[in-house]
C-alpha cells in the first residue's frame, strides 16, 4: 500500500475509532448511571449500590495485565470485536432474563462484571493499538478525540440515562444499549489495526513461550525503561491522591457547605466540560514539543487546584460565590487533567516498543485502578475523624513531593534530550 492510500485510511479510522469510542463509552455511561437508579430503586441498599460499583471496578484491576498480554500476542482486531460482542450478548443476556424471570441483584452484578471485563480488553487493546491505526504526525489528534468522545459520554450519559430511566421501561433501556453496542462491533471490524505496524513475525522460540514468561517479560521492560516506569508510577500517584478529591467533593460542597444538589450536579459536570474543551484544543493544535514536561506543570496544576478545595472552609463566603468558585475550579480541573493525559499518552503510543505496548497498558490500567478502592477507603476515613481542609492539603502537598522526585530534571533530560542545556543548572532533589 502506498503513503498516500495509507493516509487516506488512517483518517478513515481517525472518525471511526472516534465514532466507535463515543458509541460505546456513552452506552457505558448511559448503563451504568440507568442501572445504578434502578439498583437504588430496587433495593433502597447504599451496599447493594456499592457491591454493584466493585463489579464493575475489582475485575478491571485483577484482569487488566491478562489484557494486555493478549493484545501483544493476538489480533488486537479480533480482540476489539469479541469484547465488543461479549458487551453487546452481556447486555441482550440481561434484556432476556428480565423478560423471563425479571431482574435480579445476581444477573445485574454478573452483567456489571462481563461488561467490566469486556470493556477492559476493548479498552486495553485500543490504547495499544493507536499507533497502528493512525500515522505518527495525528497521535496527538487521535488522542484528543479520544478524550472527546469520553467527556461527552460522561456530561450526555447521566442525562441520557435519567431520561430513559424515567421514561422508558427497563427492557427497552437494554434493548437501546445492546443495539450501541452492535454498532461500534460493525464500526471497528471495518479496521485495518496493521496499518502502521512495523513489528516482525515472532520467531519459532518467542511463540512457545508461556503466558507467565510473556507478562514477565512485560514487567521487565516496564523496569528497564526508566522514563515509562516514572509515568506509570507518578500515574499510580495521581490516582490515589485525587481520590481525596472524588471522595471530598461532594463530602466538602454537600455535607459542610450545604451546596443544593442541583448546583452540585453542575459543579461536577464542569469537569468533563473543561475535559471537553482540553481535548478539543489538542485535536487541533501542535503536537506537545515536551511531553514529560508539559505533563509535570499540568500535574502540579492539579495539586495547587486540589488544595483549593479547601479555600471556601477557611475563607468566608457568600453562597453564590462559594457556587461559582467551584465551578470554575472543577472546569479547570478537569482541562488540566487533559493537559496530562494527552501529551503522556502520545508520548506511550510512540516510545513504547510495539511488542510490548499491550502489556505495559495493562498494567498502567491494573495499577492505576487498583489504587481507586484504597484510596477511597482510606479518603473515606479520614475525612470522618481529620478537617477535610487538612486531608486536601496533605493530599496537594503529598502529590507535590512526588511528582517533583519522581519527574525530576535528570528524569525529564533523558525523556528528552534536548533539555540538556535548560535543566543543566537545576538541583536534583535530595
Amino acid at each position: 500500500m502506498n503513503e498516500a492510500a495509507r493516509i487516506k485510511q488512517a483518517s478513515y479510522h481517525l472518525y471511526t475509532f472516534t465514532a466507535s469510542k463515543l458509541i460505546s463509552t456513552f452506552g457505558s455511561s448511559v448503563y451504568a448511571f440507568g442501572i445504578s437508579l434502578y439498583v437504588l430503586a430496587l433495593t433502597g441498599s447504599a451496599a447493594s449500590f456499592a457491591i454493584n460499583l466493585i463489579c464493575s471496578i475489582l475485575p478491571r484491576s485483577l484482569l487488566a495485565p491478562f489484557a494486555g498480554y493478549t493484545a501483544d500476542k493476538y489480533s488486537k482486531k479480533t480482540i476489539v470485536v469479541l469484547s465488543q460482542v461479549v458487551s453487546m450478548l452481556s447486555v441482550a443476556g440481561l434484556l432476556i432474563y428480565s423478560l423471563l424471570n425479571g431482574l435480579s441483584l445476581t444477573a445485574i452484578y454478573t452483567t456489571t462484571a462481563l461488561l467490566s471485563i469486556s470493556s477492559m480488553f476493548t479498552g486495553v487493546t485500543f490504547s495499544s493499538s493507536i499507533a497502528n491505526l493512525i500515522d505518527p504526525d495525528r497521535i496527538q489528534r487521535a488522542m484528543g478525540f479520544n478524550q472527546s468522545a469520553i467527556s461527552i459520554a460522561a456530561i450526555g450519559g447521566p442525562v441520557v440515562g435519567g431520561m430513559l430511566f424515567g421514561f422508558v421501561s427497563m427492557n427497552v433501556f437494554l434493548m437501546i444499549q445492546a443495539g450501541a453496542y452492535a454498532i461500534a462491533v460493525l464500526l471497528e471490524s471495518t479496521m485495518n489495526f496493521k496499518l502502521y505496524t512495523v513489528r516482525a513475525e515472532r520467531a519459532v522460540g518467542e511463540a512457545t513461550k508461556t503466558m507467565l514468561t510473556e507478562m514477565k517479560e512485560g514487567f521487565s521492560y516496564l523496569k528497564s525503561n526508566r522514563v515509562i516506569t516514572v509515568i506509570v508510577t507518578v500515574a499510580i500517584g495521581i490516582n490515589f491522591f485525587f481520590s481525596s478529591m472524588m471522595i471530598g467533593l461532594p463530602f466538602i460542597a454537600v455535607q459542610q457547605l450545604n451546596v443544593k444538589a442541583t448546583h452540585f450536579g453542575m459543579i461536577e459536570a464542569m469537569i468533563a466540560v473543561g475535559m471537553l474543551a482540553a481535548s478539543i484544543y489538542f485535536s487541533i493544535s501542535k503536537e506537545v514539543r515536551f511531553p514529560l514536561l508539559f505533563a509535570k506543570r499540568g500535574i502540579l496544576g492539579m495539586s495547587v487546584l486540589l488544595a483549593g478545595m479547601a479555600i471556601p472552609l477557611i475563607v468566608g463566603m457568600s453562597y453564590g460565590v462559594m457556587v461559582v468558585y467551584f465551578l470554575l475550579l472543577m472546569l479547570t480541573f478537569g482541562m488540566t487533567n487533559v493537559f496530562v493525559n494527552t501529551p503522556i499518552g502520545v508520548m506511550m503510543q510512540k516510545d513504547v516498543d510495539e511488542e510490548y505496548r499491550g502489556r505495559v497498558f495493562g498494567i498502567l490500567e491494573s495499577m492505576a485502578m487498583a489504587m481507586m478502592p484504597l484510596g477511597y477507603l482510606l479518603f473515606g476515613l479520614l475525612y470522618d475523624v481529620v478537617p477535610a481542609e487538612y486531608v486536601v492539603g496533605a493530599s496537594s502537598f503529598c502529590l507535590i513531593v512526588l511528582t517533583g522526585y519522581l519527574m525530576r530534571p535528570s528524569v525529564l533530560k533523558e525523556a528528552h534530550p534536548e533539555l540538556q542545556k535548560n535543566l543543566s543548572n537545576q538541583p536534583e532533589p535530595l
